[in-house]
């Protein structure tokens, strides 16, 4: 990637269908996922490994990850919320994992089950477990622009909780709008204190939820700030189960439009995410709500 590249890091397939009602059948996935690797996508977030119970979504996760074509060069990391997940994650041949807490108890507690000091006891043997095989770890911070259970989130909150992911060794934070709040002011007080707190650009990614219309000026402020990776689902898919009224990640084609008539290199083609996301809307029996999705690229043809 240059200077001026910005890595997209999909997470249709996981976060995208968690809290969809359709369940949509192991082969669709796969082809869903292939779709993007087609398009130019190297980071890919492919399932979950959570109780059956919890996502049913997400409960082919060890089929799905058994049968998974992996390609040279694109990563397909899991969501693993605890030593169980990361035994069956380990025995289905995953090589990159995602770990899962808040910057708000509230929401720590209903997403799982946990407070987040619990959260980040039980992560730390599967973090080094995770270390020990090389893997590479990605630690999430939900709620860290505002919390439907605890209303506004303080800056420092969302810095405490990252610098203690960082202590476990994970190698990137995804900085999470879980319920969609976020402005570009809000971006730039959590972005910033981040930076304050001697937490390098390179470690973050921001996963913003449209749910409000104001991903795409959060990804132009985020930017500016020095971040250089986004979270994104093809169609805008998704929203968490455990946070009301967030419903939409920010679509993958709607970010990668942005992006390209910026003069930014993301490596992904327009054409294939639109179809990618196509594709899932026909599997969730809904067209494309994206705005990129409906439109096509420019210049038309």
């Amino acid at each position: 990637m240059s200077d001026d590249g910005v890595r997209i890091y999909e997470v249709g397939p996981r976060d995208g269908l968690q809290a969809e009602e359709t369940v949509v059948a192991t082969d669709a996935k796969l082809t869903f996922i292939g779709l993007l690797a087609d398009a130019g996508l190297r980071e890919i977030e492919a399932t979950s490994f959570v109780s059956a119970r919890a996502i049913p979504q997400l409960a082919d996760a060890d089929a799905l990850m058994s049968r998974l074509q992996r390609r040279a060069g694109v990563r397909y990391p899991v969501l693993v919320p605890n030593e169980r997940g990361m035994q069956r994650a380990i025995e289905a041949g995953v090589d990159a994992i995602c770990l899962f807490t808040a910057a708000t108890e509230s929401y720590a507690r209903h997403n799982i089950n946990m407070g987040i000091d619990e959260s980040l006891a039980a992560f730390a043997p599967v973090a080094a477990t995770a270390r020990e095989r090389g893997m590479w770890i990605r630690g999430y911070v939900s709620t860290a622009f505002g919390c439907p259970y605890e209303g506004e989130v303080s800056a420092a909150a969302v810095v405490d909780v990252s610098q203690r992911l960082l202590e476990l060794g994970v190698d990137q934070l995804g900085i999470s709008d879980t319920v969609g709040v976020a402005t570009p002011r809000d971006v730039r007080r959590v972005i910033g204190a981040r930076r304050d707190a001697g937490i390098p650009p390179a470690a973050i990614a921001c996963h913003f939820h449209d749910t409000r219309g104001t991903a795409l000026a959060n990804v132009m402020t985020a930017l500016e700030l020095g971040v250089r990776c986004f979270d994104a689902a093809a169609g805008g898919t998704g929203g968490s189960p455990y946070a009301p009224g967030a419903a939409g990640n920010l679509a993958t084609e709607d970010l990668v439009y942005l992006l390209d008539r910026e003069g930014l290199d993301s490596g992904v083609e327009l054409d294939g995410v639109i179809e990618a996301a196509r594709f899932i809307g026909q599997q969730l029996h809904r067209s494309v709500s994206s705005k990129v999705g409906r439109a096509g690229g420019w210049p038309l043809g």
